[in-house]
């Protein structure tokens, strides 16, 4: 077994750890609406939807660093040269350094909010892992389309929280505008990249799974 091989699975077992359990300090300042928009109070309602939209958020997050730490690794182990291999793993893991931004922005917001994240959020780690794993597993062009189509589908995910959103909740909608922009730029530098558009019944399959997850981390 070479050096390679272990070192390559270390680092998963760590960004998993990191993931799941381990607190996530961000890289950049929370976003926060500018200084002249006028804080009205939320209604105990307004708390607990904004939670729960503020929720499926933070676990899309989980799911992006579990995406991200498995394509790295499928990246590692996968065919070509070392430094090509290690491009590729740095610019998943750079990618990743966002969505741990955004995963640590989530969950100040919760707490804010007196919400929680998903009790779920292992199980949704371990099923992205795995669709990462296998994407990365056919080679860059696919698993660099997998970022793309998973990054224009959260775009759309975010930006149809934006109108969900109570209307004064300023804070969260920060947060959520300054995710959206983010998920947009490692789209487009993954199309860059050489990512390749998926077949159109990989997608579908991609947004029902999304769906699910969604509809069941809002409540759970």
């Amino acid at each position: 077994m070479s050096t390679a091989f272990i070192d390559a699975h270390l680092i998963a077992a760590d960004g998993a750890l990191r993931a799941l359990f381990a607190p996530h300090r961000a890289a950049r300042p929370c976003p926060r609406p500018p200084a002249d928009v006028a804080v009205t109070a939320l209604s105990e309602a307004e708390k607990r939807h904004a939670g729960a939209l503020m929720r499926v958020n933070h676990v899309g997050e989980i799911c992006a660093q579990a995406l991200y730490t498995s394509q790295a690794l499928a990246a590692r182990l996968g065919p070509g040269s070392e430094a090509e291999k290690e491009k590729l793993a740095h610019h998943l893991e750079a990618a990743g350094q966002d969505e741990t931004d955004h995963l640590a922005w989530c969950k100040q917001r919760l707490d804010e909010l007196g919400d929680r994240p998903s009790l779920l959020n292992p199980l949704w780690f371990a099923g992205a892992f795995g669709l990462g794993l296998l994407a990365g597993r056919f080679g860059k062009g696919v698993s660099l389309g997998f970022v793309v189509e998973t990054e224009r589908q959260v775009e759309a995910h975010l930006d149809s929280h934006l109108g969900r959103l109570p209307a004064h909740d300023h804070a969260s909608r920060a947060i959520v505008e300054q995710m959206k922009a983010d998920e947009v730029r490692h789209a487009n530098e993954a199309k860059r990249g050489g990512g390749v558009d998926l077949p159109a019944p990989v997608k579908g399959l991609m947004r029902l799974a999304a769906k699910v997850m969604t509809t069941v981390a809002h409540r759970v």
